[in-house]
């Protein structure tokens, strides 16, 4: 059986060989009819006129047979430009069948997507179901009195006694939701993702009534779920990891809290970058943690180096530089630097007293760290002088300035506890104690 193209092929041939034999008769048609015109009519003239006759009728089937091979050469055309059309359509089917799957992969995956979405909305509700109710016991808690759980007998400072809810991821998860952007601009453009705020509000609840068992499981399966949604070196996944590391460092797993620390650590310094003010809390937060290993002067450089990183990005005079100054003066004071402790807390004092006022809390905290500094070196007059003005000034806040009898009982109080120093060794959290039951009893009522 033929092809295609051999039968165009053998058409074409059949033409050129029909129109050669059309030139050849109508040649032959042309010598027959010379004699005609010329001759009279007579017999031989008869004969040559049935010739022509003969030979016109060949023409005609010529002819013919020309017309039909030029049909048959038109219809071969029209097969090949519907055969060409026909592969385009095919091409279009096969690019329409993939992008159909593709559309079917993509309904799947935003399906799934929605389902997981859902989910994450179900469990929301059910922790804000929880705040609200925790919320609404919380009245009932403020009732309790609280207890006072410091240990007069250690001989080392805490670094929580200078700022006790100081916790770098705490205080940025606990900032309201209305002030993101601000807290984003402040994290150098990263923002803690709300659900992240929820997660670590519920973790804190369950850690502050010692349901370890409860918070734990709660971070390592938020930390799971964040892994796979987003990969390991996520800044979100660094954060979980700060959340699950405060809560080790609650229950005085001390290892498990570093590994978590130093893993966040290199997921910051590598998404955010090394001057971020994200890296800074978490250099915060493993300088604590060292402190509390009583591993000062491994936690000092993570100390000075997360202040190089404040003081670049926030400034030199901003509080949070006021903060990071407060921790590295209490890790150089347990090393016994007292000229330098002495330098961070004046430069920390001058910080709060310009930026928030001389009546914030901070101030009063900051110089009686300070003259708890100048104790330790025998300084009693700058002791004595800051003591004054801790007892003077919270005493005018609360009742108006202090005159006569009132100025002397406050000077009794100071003389009596800095000269207790120089016949025996008053620890750190003792002189906080005494202090503050002076305010106490300053506070409580006029002096007469």
């Amino acid at each position: 059986m033929l092809s295609g193209e051999e039968i165009l092929c053998s058409t074409q041939q059949v033409i050129a060989g029909l129109e050669a034999l059309r030139g050849e008769n109508r040649g032959l048609l042309e010598s027959l009819q010379e004699p005609l015109e010329t001759r009279p009519t007579s017999e031989s003239g008869s004969v040559e006129q049935e010739k022509s006759g003969i030979v016109l009728q060949l023409l005609e089937r010529i002819e013919l047979g020309l017309s039909e091979a030029q049909v048959m050469m038109a219809l071969s055309a029209h097969l090949g430009s519907l055969e060409a059309e026909k592969q385009k359509l095919r091409a279009q089917v096969r690019r329409l069948c993939q992008e159909n799957q593709w559309l079917r992969d993509e309904l799947a995956g935003a399906q799934q997507r929605l389902q997981d979405k859902e989910q994450e909305v179900v469990t929301l509700d059910e922790q804000n179901k929880h705040l609200q109710f925790m919320s609404s016991i919380r009245k009932y808690d403020l009732e309790e009195p609280q207890l006072d759980d410091k240990d007069p007998s250690s001989t080392k400072e805490s670094l929580d006694d200078l700022f006790p809810t100081e916790d770098e991821e705490q205080s940025q998860m606990s900032q309201p939701h209305h002030s993101s952007a601000a807290a984003a601009a402040q994290q150098g453009g990263y923002e803690i993702p709300a659900r992240l705020r929820t997660l670590h509000n519920l973790v804190i609840q369950y850690a502050s009534q010692g349901r370890y068992e409860v918070a734990v499981p709660l971070c390592k399966q938020a930390l799971e779920d964040l892994e796979k949604s987003s990969g390991h070196t996520h800044p979100d996944v660094a954060t979980m990891l700060n959340i699950l590391a405060l809560v080790y460092r609650d229950q005085n797993k001390y290892k498990e809290a570093a590994n978590l620390l130093n893993d966040a650590l290199a997921i910051r310094e590598k998404t955010l970058g090394i001057d971020h003010p994200a890296v800074a809390a978490t250099l915060n937060n493993l300088a604590v943690l060292y402190g509390k290993r009583g591993k000062y002067k491994e936690a000092e450089p993570l100390c000075k180096r997360a202040l190089e990183i404040r003081e670049k990005v926030l400034g030199t005079d901003h509080p949070d530089v006021a903060k990071q100054l407060n921790n590295l003066a209490l890790l150089c004071q347990n090393q016994g630097k007292y000229q330098e402790v002495e330098q961070y807390y004046e430069r920390a004092l001058h910080i709060y007293q310009s930026k928030l006022g001389p009546d914030d809390a901070n101030v009063a905290k900051t110089k009686n760290n300070l003259a708890s500094c100048y104790l330790k070196q025998g300084k009693y007059r700058q002791a004595e002088s800051l003591y004054k003005e801790i007892l003077t000034r919270a005493h005018e806040k609360e009742f108006g300035s202090v005159e006569g009898t009132k100025q002397q009982q406050i000077s009794s109080y100071i003389s009596l506890h800095v000269c207790s120093t120089m016949w025996k060794y008053v620890l750190y959290d003792d002189i906080c104690n005494e202090c503050w039951i002076m305010h106490a009893l300053l506070t409580s009522g006029p002096l007469f």
